[in-house]
């Protein structure tokens, strides 16, 4: 549903739209997993006002909402407002700030900022089902820092401020982008044999890192970026590099500055979009609320800093 169309629902309409994207058989308990269920009614038979969208377990004898188990529970925004939110950030294709949220959508800075978190938590990149196949182009880049530090993240990372991103892009298909703390062989590898298929072909630069990367997958093709060679037939890294273009005028644009500590999550986002780049808006903001069952992000842990 685009931002134009969710605009115009009421509260009532935004939830039974969550609902049947919830629950597309029927409501369905979040605490026992039964389906037998009952809508209460908005007033209770003592006079007393209820919790609108209200339902009850008949076997577990729990109440429970829409938002019950989800990444909106405990959340005093409206349904409505959430559902803006998803739009905003489904449809911009190189991120919206918290601050332009909290403009355009009448809430604090604060909730902006947490309700954005919260939904980049649902985009997180969940475990593949089928490792990326065919044509699968790796690429490494440095985000936040001074560009002249990039040569001491590779020769000695404790004395460099830019954190490193790997990205994996299944051409026409999926991405995977991971924060890491240093760029290795061996990191490089993993998250390789962790995600390509052993019969993919692989496309990288000739980065010393991806040195050993044959051996993980049927076929290693590589660009000599030295000599300005950015394609040869169909072996280039041009869309693992439209990734990053997008992932740092994202940054550089829309957030300004990304602590290391939260990148990861942005990295999710992007990640999340570029995967359903061929999508329309509308189908992109229902499939990232479809995410919302299971997932929980407290206050605390986005504001807490590790390094």
């Amino acid at each position: 549903m685009e931002f134009k169309t969710i605009i115009k629902l009421t509260e009532e309409q935004a939830r039974e739209y969550l609902e049947q994207i919830r629950w597309p058989q029927g409501a369905v308990c979040p605490h026992c997993g039964d389906k037998q269920v009952i809508k209460l009614n908005n007033v209770a038979s003592s006079g007393r006002k209820r919790r609108e969208g209200l339902y009850k377990c008949r076997i577990c004898r729990k109440q429970f909402t829409v938002t019950c188990g989800t990444i909106f529970e405990g959340s005093h925004a409206s349904i409505k407002t959430w559902m803006l939110a998803y739009s905003l950030m489904c449809a911009s294709k190189k991120g919206v700030s918290a601050h332009q949220v909290h403009r355009m959508l009448g809430i604090t800075y604060k909730t902006a900022w947490f309700m954005c978190h919260r939904i980049r938590y649902a985009m997180s990149q969940e475990p593949l089902k089928s490792a990326l196949a065919g044509t699968v182009e790796v690429d490494e880049c440095f985000i936040g820092g001074l560009p002249a530090n990039q040569k001491k993240l590779m020769g000695n990372p404790k004395y460099a401020n830019k954190t490193p991103v790997v990205a994996l892009v299944e051409r026409g298909g999926r991405v995977r982008a991971y924060v890491t703390r240093y760029v290795t062989a061996n990191n490089v590898n993993f998250f390789i044999g962790k995600n390509i298929s052993k019969n993919a072909i692989l496309n990288t630069d000739e980065g010393k890192v991806y040195k050993w990367s044959g051996r993980l997958v049927g076929k290693h093709e590589t660009v000599n970026h030295s000599i300005l060679e950015f394609a040869r037939g169909d072996t280039t890294t041009n869309h693992v590099e439209n990734f990053f273009s997008l992932l740092k005028r994202g940054i550089i644009g829309s957030f300004h500055h990304v602590s290391p500590w939260h990148l990861q999550r942005y990295c999710d986002e992007f990640t999340y979009r570029y995967s359903l780049r061929k999508s329309d808006d509308s189908d992109r903001t229902t499939a990232a609320l479809s995410r919302m069952e299971g997932k929980r992000l407290l206050y605390k842990t986005p504001i807490k800093k590790v390094a």
